[in-house]
């Protein structure tokens, strides 16, 4: 449970400081208004990170995910698939902003970055479902 809480946390301070970054850097290029990466971190990290891993956390509680073999690779991809989606939409924002060209392999490793997490999605969404059958096999 400890980890699930401490990556909720992380993603809890990287959301909050990727929504002060996107305005103090977009106000810095005088760039406030325009549509960029930079303005969907912030929602990614506290909904996917922060929100999503609070809701895991709740589930822990109630059906002991952790238990199952499945849940810690899936939790693993998870967290790799959204840092390294987040972390290509960071560094595609910065160039939006700076004006600076930037090639397909920065969208390719994001997109990347969002089939890993998919996995992770999936993963964690079968454990769940193996911790309530066998939750539900032992009450009847």
């Amino acid at each position: 449970m400890k980890k699930i809480y401490f990556a909720s946390l992380a993603y809890l301070i990287l959301g909050l400081a990727a929504g002060v970054f996107y305005r103090e850097f977009t106000k810095h290029y005088d760039f406030e208004g325009e549509k960029t990466q930079l303005s969907v971190v912030h929602t990614h990290l506290l909904s996917l990170g922060f929100l999503f891993l609070l809701i895991v956390l709740a589930l822990e509680k109630l059906f002991k995910l952790t238990a199952q073999g499945f849940f810690n690779p899936s939790f693993w991809l998870f967290n790799l698939g959204l840092v390294t989606a987040t972390s290509m939409m960071v560094w595609h924002g910065i160039y939006q902003v700076q004006g600076v060209e930037f090639g397909a392999a920065l969208t390719g490793i994001a997109g990347l970055g969002h089939i890993i997490m998919s996995l992770g999605l999936v993963g964690i969404t079968v454990t769940l479902g193996q911790a309530i059958f066998t939750d539900s096999r032992k009450a009847d």
